[in-house]
Parts: structure tokens; sequence; C-alpha cells
């Protein structure tokens, strides 16, 4: 996410920044038109250039009573031009649900296309606009979450500068063009220092807190990106929440376009 929060808050979020230094303007805090905005893109551009990735997964769902399941996942991501970007997600543990592959294509505009292979029934199930609300796999993920995270998808509104977890944040407001989001609007902390993602607080259509992401322990790779080693999704409304472990992360794979075909769904499954 930055905000991946599985594309840059998995994936905005997921694959946050590199370590530039901030625009003088919004670090003096000096009045700049659209700060909210200013500080997405500053966010934004620190995150692309990474050319393609490959990373391991552990995903930890938890019930209100705190009785877990785990799941093994694998995910490849291919950076594009103008956004678009491809994910390709894939279970690879427990059993019954190896094979489970998620296809996401990102557009800008925000109009992803997503593909799931359920092995079970052998057959891929298109994601329409409308569903992407609904939960991926179980998870307190969804596929929009897991969808794209452009600049272009929200309105901002810079809300204050405060202290989280001992670190200088900037706090915005940012809020869905998409009609079908599920989210009314979402609270987001930029750390001050390199604009990664900490936290993102996510309202949902009645304006009620619905869901807090955290970010964490975030290492640097390659010597310029910085990406979380464990991102937490807590729902407030159902008391379940769910954790993804990063591992392994490799960048610069030599993954192609043809990689991220539908008709390679089956195959990568």
């Amino acid at each position: 996410m930055n905000g991946w929060t599985f594309r840059r808050a998995l994936l905005g979020t997921c694959l946050a920044a590199v370590v530039w230094p901030c625009s003088p303007g919004f670090l003096a805090g000096q009045a700049v038109p659209d700060r909210g905005r200013a500080i997405a893109e500053e966010a934004d551009s620190r995150a692309r250039g990474y050319g393609d990735l490959e990373a391991q997964l552990t995903m930890v769902l938890r019930n209100r009573h705190g009785d877990e399941k785990a799941r093994r996942l694998t995910m490849q991501v291919l950076e594009g031009e103008a956004a678009n970007d491809r994910t390709l997600l894939v279970i690879d543990e427990p059993r019954d649900l190896q094979g489970t592959t998620l296809l996401t294509h990102s557009e800008p505009g925000g109009n992803d296309q997503q593909w799931l292979y359920l092995p079970a029934l052998k057959r891929v199930k298109r994601i329409a606009s409308g569903g992407q609300t609904g939960s991926f796999m179980g998870s307190e993920f969804s596929y929009e979450d897991i969808g794209s995270q452009e600049v272009d998808e929200y309105t901002y509104r810079f809300l204050r500068e405060e202290i989280l977890d001992a670190s200088e944040c900037f706090v915005v407001e940012r809020t869905p063009l998409d009609p079908e989001s599920g989210y009314r609007r979402q609270i987001v902390w930029f750390d001050r220092a390199e604009l990664r993602i900490q936290r993102i607080d996510y309202y949902d259509r009645d304006d009620r807190l619905l869901k807090t992401l955290r970010l964490r322990r975030f290492q640097q790779y390659a010597e310029r990106f910085w990406r979380p080693s464990e991102m937490e999704m807590t729902n407030h409304q159902t008391g379940r929440s769910t954790t993804l472990q990063w591992h392994e992360y490799r960048f610069e794979t030599g993954l192609k376009p043809a990689d991220f075909d539908r008709s390679r769904l089956k195959r990568a499954g």
C-alpha cells in the first residue's frame, strides 16, 4: 500500500517507499496547496522503480476467540508503465486450497481486472468491480485491498501531524472516487522521515470504523526499497484479524508480461 497496502497496502501499501529526502514544502510545514495529495504523490513516486519482485507470505487468520489458521502464499509482481502493474498471488498451503490463484491487472483510474482460479472447481472466476469489496479467501483483506492504490483513485485532505509509535507522521484523509468502493473514507499515517505508510483506518459506507491496517518491521532491500515484514489487518466490527508475514523478497527476477496472462492461471496454480 505505498499503500499497501497486495499492489503498492498490499501493493502501494505493501510495496512501501524508497528513502529519498522529502519535499521541503511539507517538511517545513509551509502552506502547500492540496498538501494531502502532495504527500500521497511523493510517497507513490518513491514506491516505483523496482521492476519486478517475488515474495513468500504467511497469512494467519484469527477469529474473535483467538483461534488461528495459517496459509502460505507466493506473490509475484511486475511493475508496468502508467500504473499497469500485474500481480499473481498463489496459495501454496493448506493442501485443500493449494493452487488457488488471484491475478490482478491494475489499470489507470482504478478499473482493475481480477480473476480467481479455483482448482477444486477447475474454473476461472472473474471478480467484478462490485464484488471487490468481498473477503479474499476468508481473510480481513478484501479484493479491493489487494487491488491498486493509485493516487488518482482518491481525493485528499491533510489532517494533522502527530506521533505514532515514536515516529513523527503526516495524517491524511483520502476518499475513494469509485462509487462501488467498500469504504467511505480512509485515514492514512505516513512517517515523516521516509513517507512509508504506517497505518490505515478504513471507514465503511456508513462512516463507521471498520478496519485498521498496521505495517511494521520495515527492512531495506537492494539498498533502495523499504518493505514491511508484517502487516496486520484488524476488523473492529467482527473482532477478527489477519496477519501477513513477508519473507524472501527478491527483486529483478526476470518476470515478463506473459507470466501474468490470464491463460496461464491454471498453470500458475
